[in-house]
């Protein structure tokens, strides 16, 4: 069944364009409150990250929520996996997060968590939405929900994240810039780093409600790069607004992704014997990626672009470890979800482990160049499926044997076809992609 609101990552869009209004979200919360009851008593955590929005998205939450007999707990500002490990040791039937993640101030939405910290089931998300086309009740007065606010969050959630490296771990004598992109990390992420020892400079952790990610944190590196050079520092973590995803810099300034990442923190688990299974990784995770692991005989699938997708293949596969060139990295040996802090904290032990800067451990992935050609077509038949394109991409992805790859697909929001071709050889890969992008143009025609 196809969800009406609910998308990959929850319900988000534009703050005051529907569905992100206060009424919707009024109804939102009294339909979750509804499906989550239905469970039996009824226990709801809310948490926010610091955009301006979220005071009036909490108000309208937690007006549904207990107007269907749901007790709120809420947590503030915090980062979105905190929200899944806390509603867990409260033992709450389900977390909600306010954040649009990444994105501006002026977008917003909600996602859930399971009672187990986990992605809400499809089943529960179809209940709230069907909830959602029926007429709004309030229970008897004695049944309201009550409220109350979680005051050592933020302290309960450091000690687990220095909980994720063992006892006695000190970063003493290194020296790290933090970008908390003036979001849900701001107050929690320098705390983690300076109580393990190191020697912390903090950026963007002065939220006023309408800065977040704005030219800073994961999405805009620029000033983390500089303020590495410039304080000197061994390395640079730079988090996005609610603390999901999570990029470095190295100390000559030059950022380190999500593939280089996982491929650290895979590396060290693999070293040490305690790397179950293998890593996951996306359609758009690079190559060298995939051959960086092979030379380890470490196995990698690719699941489709999207955390849940990333997931949902290690629950399947009983593996530990995956994520996005983006910087979300899931690290399930630690926790549920994907877990920027708890990530940092990993390939900081890595580094420590191999006794190397951020720099020469990444050296052992080798990039392969990826050309993305993305070629507008009429809307009509889909030209992917034409048999000159198919047999194309068949020549080009045989040529290459194994040592490069080729990916076509629809986006999911515009009359585009990706193209995009990666390999060893970036005259190659070049030449390949032109080639298949010209082959698309003329079946589109």
């Amino acid at each position: 069944m196809s969800k009406k609101y609910f998308g990959t990552d929850g319900i988000r869009g534009r703050v005051g364009e529907y569905p992100i209004t206060p009424d919707f979200m009024l109804k939102l919360g009294w339909a979750a409150g509804m499906a989550f009851r239905k469970m039996g008593a009824c226990k709801v955590l809310v948490g926010k990250d610091t955009r301006i929005s979220g005071y009036m998205f909490e108000s309208a939450l937690e007006a549904g929520l207990t107007s269907a007999g749901a007790d709120v707990m809420l947590l503030g500002p915090m980062p979105t996996p905190a929200i899944a490990y806390l509603t867990r040791t409260f033992q709450a039937q389900a977390g909600i997060v306010i954040s649009a993640s990444h994105n501006p101030h002026d977008d917003n939405g909600i996602k859930f968590f399971s009672g187990q910290g986990t992605k809400l089931p499809d089943d529960i998300e179809l209940m709230i939405e069907e909830l959602l086309d029926t007429p709004m009740t309030v229970v008897e007065s004695s049944k309201i929900g009550k409220v109350s606010r979680i005051n050592d969050a933020s302290g309960r959630y450091i000690e687990f994240c220095k909980g994720s490296v063992p006892t006695g771990t000190s970063f003493s004598g290194l020296k790290i810039v933090v970008d908390c992109a003036h979001g849900a990390t701001y107050k929690v992420a320098p705390s983690v780093f300076r109580e393990l020892g190191a020697e912390v400079v903090v950026l963007s952790a002065q939220p006023n409600g309408l800065n977040i990610n704005h030219n800073c944190g994961s999405t805009h590196t620029e000033a983390l790069q500089a303020a590495v050079l410039a304080e000197q520092a061994d390395l640079g973590i730079a988090f996005d607004g609610d603390g999901d995803r999570v990029l470095m810099v190295d100390h000559t300034g030059a950022v380190v992704d999500g593939d280089e990442l996982l491929f650290i923190i895979a590396r060290d688990l693999h070293g040490r014997g305690k790397l179950q299974g293998g890593v996951v990784g996306t359609l758009m995770s690079n190559l060298g990626l995939e051959l960086a692991l092979a030379d380890l005989d470490i196995p990698f699938v690719r699941a489709n672009v999207g955390d849940r997708y990333v997931i949902s293949e290690l629950l399947e596969r009983n593996w530990v470890v995956g994520g996005e060139n983006s910087g979300h990295i899931v690290c399930f040996d630690h926790t549920t979800t994907g877990d920027a802090i708890i990530a940092a904290l990993q390939v900081l032990m890595a580094l420590k482990a191999r006794n190397e800067g951020l720099a020469q451990s990444r050296q052992a992935l080798r990039k392969c160049p990826q050309v993305l050609i993305n070629v507008r077509f009429g809307g009509g038949a889909n030209p992917l499926e034409h048999a000159t394109v198919k047999q194309a991409s068949e020549r080009v992805t045989q040529a290459m044997a194994g040592r490069g790859r080729v990916l076509l697909r629809k986006s999911g929001t515009e009359p585009l076809v990706r193209v995009m071709v990666e390999g060893e050889d970036e005259a190659q890969v070049r030449g390949y992609a032109e080639e298949l992008a010209k082959l698309v143009t003329e079946v589109s025609a």
